[in-house]
This record gives C-alpha cells, sequence and structure tokens, in this order.
C-alpha cells in the first residue's frame, strides 16, 4: 500500500515538485517521499485519535476542500518549509497542488479496489496490522 501511494504521489508531482525550480533536483525524491509520509503520517492520526468515522466518511464522500485534506496540506508545506528552506508561501503552493490530487485519486482507487486500496485493507495497514479493521470499516460504510 506504501508503495503504491508514493507511485501515485510520484505521478502527480510533475509541475509542483520536479518541474519547481524552487526545489533543488537532489531534493525532489526526498520532498516526493516527504508528501507520502505527511499522507500516511495524518491518516495514521486520524485512526490513533479515534476519528476513523471521519476518515471513512472522508472516503465514501471526498472533496479535495476536506479538513483532512488540509491537515496534511499544511503538515506537508510546513516540512517543506522546514527540512528543504522553502518559503512558507511557496511550501503551501507546492503542498495545495500536490496533496488534493493525489488524495482525489486515493479516493477513487479506494472505491474501485477491493486489495490494496481498499478502506479495511488500508487502515489496518495503518495502525501497523495491529489488528484487522476490516469488520469495523465494513459496518461503518453500511450505517452510513
Amino acid at each position: 500500500m506504501f508503495e503504491k501511494l508514493f507511485l501515485l504521489v510520484k505521478n502527480n508531482a510533475g509541475k509542483a515538485v520536479i518541474e519547481n525550480p524552487e526545489i533543488a533536483p537532489k531534493d525532489r525524491e526526498a520532498v516526493i517521499t516527504e508528501a507520502s509520509s505527511t499522507i500516511i503520517d495524518v491518516l495514521k492520526g486520524q485512526i490513533e485519535t479515534g476519528k476513523m468515522k471521519d476518515l471513512v466518511s472522508f472516503f465514501q464522500l471526498s472533496g479535495a476542500q476536506n479538513p483532512i485534506v488540509n491537515s496534511m496540506v499544511n503538515k506537508f508545506a510546513n516540512r517543506l518549509n522546514k527540512y528543504y528552506g522553502i518559503t512558507p508561501n511557496s511550501a503551501y503552493v507546492v503542498a495545495d497542488e500536490l496533496i488534493p490530487a493525489v488524495m482525489i485519486q486515493l479516493v477513487e482507487q479506494s472505491k474501485s479496489e477491493t486489495k490494496e486500496f481498499g478502506l479495511g485493507s488500508m487502515f489496518s495497514k495503518l495502525n501497523g496490522n495491529r489488528a484487522d479493521l476490516s469488520g469495523l470499516v465494513n459496518n461503518m460504510l453500511l450505517a452510513s
């Protein structure tokens, strides 16, 4: 799942990262990894703080403008500023161009795939496979 997410980010990184003169060529791969890590961190945080219902709703009704996506954009922009020296405004532009596009595709894939990006499997992996969350996720999907 994490490799596929990295590929989603990489496939969407063109203008925001690869063609961006503010991101040094030597840092581009690391920035793509940072974007993937940010997405994973925010999704994991939602599960760990008991906001799984919000997360399930996000994957059902998602639009690019959502508090979860906004959190990812802000966190990624902060990391770009802190670790790569990109100005806050430019970092936000990069993050806002990349993260929503990736999340739209991730949501689409979670609806069309039953294995790696299926919600139950994805949430279990984000949970570190400590628990199989498929049943809980399926119940939440049925309830909404």
